[in-house]
C-alpha cells in the first residue's frame, strides 16, 4: 500500500484555525487572525511604537507580507539588523552578539504549530531561538496557516521533509555550504502576559 505523500503548503480550514487560536491562547500566547499578508502587516505596524527597537531574521514570510522592508525603515525603527552588517564579524562578534540578543521587539515566523498549540522553530544557526524564547522584550509571529500541523511528530516532519531542502538550496545559492537543522525550540507556554503574539494568516503565506 502506498503511504500518501504529505502536503505542507495548503491552507488549513477554519475549524482547525480556530482550535489551534484556542488552544494557544489557552497557553498564553496572544492571537491575532487574519486573512492576508498585507492585514498582516497593518497589525505588525500598528503594534510597533514609531522608533522601536526592532529585530527579525531574514523570514520568507515576513518578506512576503512586506513587513521585513518595513521594519527596516530607518527613519520609523531602531532597526538593529542594518547596524549589525555594519559591524565587523572577526572583530566586533561579542558586540554583534549582544546587539541582537535581546531586542525590545523580535519578529519573525516558526516552522509549525501544532493544533494543539504548541510552536515549533527550528534553525542552523539559532540566532532567533534566544530571543523568542525568553530574552527579547517582545516577539511578534507572523505565521501562514498552512503550518499548521497535526501533532508534534508531523511538525519534525514539515521541518526536516519539507522546510530543510527549501532552506538548504536558498543557502547553496549565496554561499558555498548547505544547511542543516541545528537546534529546535518548543514553545509550550509564554510565562509573561502578552509577551509573544501570533499573526495567524488565513492565506498561505511564508514556507
Amino acid at each position: 500500500m502506498t503511504q500518501e505523500v504529505e502536503d505542507f503548503t495548503v491552507s488549513a480550514p477554519e475549524e482547525t484555525i480556530q482550535q489551534a487560536v484556542k488552544r494557544m491562547w489557552e497557553r498564553n500566547i496572544e492571537v491575532v487572525v487574519v486573512d492576508d499578508g498585507d492585514q498582516a502587516r497593518n497589525v505588525v505596524l500598528e503594534r510597533l511604537p514609531e522608533g522601536a527597537e526592532v529585530h527579525s531574521g531574514k523570514s520568507k514570510t515576513l518578506q512576503d507580507a512586506g513587513i521585513f522592508d518595513a521594519i527596516h525603515d530607518t527613519s520609523r525603527y531602531d532597526a538593529l539588523r542594518p547596524r549589525m552588517f555594519k559591524m565587523d564579524r572577526t572583530t566586533q562578534a561579542r558586540e554583534i552578539r549582544k546587539l541582537i540578543s535581546g531586542p525590545d521587539y523580535m519578529l519573525g515566523s516558526v516552522n509549525a504549530i501544532t493544533e494543539d498549540g504548541v510552536l515549533v522553530v527550528a534553525s542552523a544557526s539559532s540566532s532567533q531561538i534566544g530571543p523568542y524564547a525568553n530574552t527579547a522584550g517582545k516577539v511578534i509571529l507572523v505565521v501562514g496557516s498552512q503550518k499548521i500541523v497535526p501533532n508534534l511528530e508531523t511538525a519534525l516532519r514539515r521541518i526536516h521533509d519539507y522546510v530543510l531542502p527549501w532552506e538548504d538550496a536558498q543557502v547553496r545559492k549565496v554561499m558555498n555550504i548547505g544547511s542543516f537543522v541545528g537546534k529546535i525550540l518548543l514553545i509550550e507556554r509564554e510565562w509573561i502576559d502578552g509577551r509573544i503574539t501570533v499573526i495567524l494568516v488565513r492565506q498561505k503565506i511564508g514556507i
